[in-house]
């Protein structure tokens, strides 16, 4: 049965994108059959493999409003077993798309996802910095939902907003949602201020938060610009090796 984990967090700069990028280029090197899910307009997650989300014809908006077949919206990535849907920077104005003219609005991406054809063993959908409907419905479509957690100033402040969200999603739309789990990120073993943020964190979500961490490389914002993930811009950098030990963890997880 394939699982599906939204990576969300409503504060930016947080290393959702850049581990919805990884961890799903991860998961496929290990041989798993990964579909990777674009929900934020700007397509940052999209150009992580290249792809220029001005240049797309069949995208995410298209499946949710104009009725596209999401099979027809599937595009394979530089990676093996990893496919991607892409959004287009109309997906901004899904609200006033939907506003009085479709039923249940925040089930329009649970109801395109029970119509793929092809099996896949994850699904991994990276949500907007914000908690509008685009991630309302990656809610609504997850059983987990992935929390990355910068070891920064106001860390622990964007972790009480999330867990907010997600209850309130819980209690009204989606009461099988649980917590995957918190993802420590941009670490630095060196900085008071990470090992403090780090220490909390696994203090208040003892068995919540994953034993990997991913640190602060310059490797992860080259691989950005070069328009593919860490895991193979530079698989042996300390950065591919955490995402990759990661995906190991989470994979143990859910199927050990």
């Amino acid at each position: 049965m394939k699982k599906i984990i939204a990576i969300a967090n409503q504060k930016g700069g947080v290393g959702k994108t850049t581990t919805a990028i990884n961890l799903s280029s991860a998961l496929a090197q290990l041989d798993k059959k990964v579909l990777l899910i674009d929900m934020d307009p700007q397509g940052n997650c999209s150009r992580g493999f290249g792809v220029d989300i001005s240049l797309i014809s069949r995208n995410l908006y298209d499946v949710l409003i104009n009725k596209l077949d999401i099979n027809k919206a599937i595009r394979k990535t530089i990676i093996k077993n990893l496919d991607l849907i892409s959004p287009k920077l109309i997906l901004s104005n899904l609200d006033s798309a939907v506003n009085g003219k479709v039923e249940n609005p925040f089930f329009l991406l649970k109801n395109n996802l029970g119509k793929l054809n092809k099996n896949y063993d994850y699904i991994i959908i990276d949500c907007p910095p914000s908690l509008g409907l685009l991630t309302i419905n990656a809610l609504c479509a997850s059983s987990k939902v992935l929390i990355p957690v910068q070891c920064e100033y106001f860390a622990l402040e964007a972790v009480a907003q999330i867990l907010a969200s997600i209850s309130s999603v819980q209690n009204t739309y989606n009461k099988d949602l649980s917590i995957q789990g918190f993802l420590l990120t941009m670490y630095d073993s060196k900085t008071r201020l990470s090992v403090e943020i780090a220490t909390q964190i696994r203090s208040l979500f003892k068995e919540n938060t994953f034993i990997n961490m991913i640190p602060r490389n310059i490797s992860i914002p080259e691989s950005n610009a070069k328009g593919m993930p860490v895991t193979i811009y530079r698989p042996n950098s300390i950065s591919s090796q955490a995402y990759i030990n990661f995906a190991k963890e989470l994979i143990d997880y859910e199927e050990g």
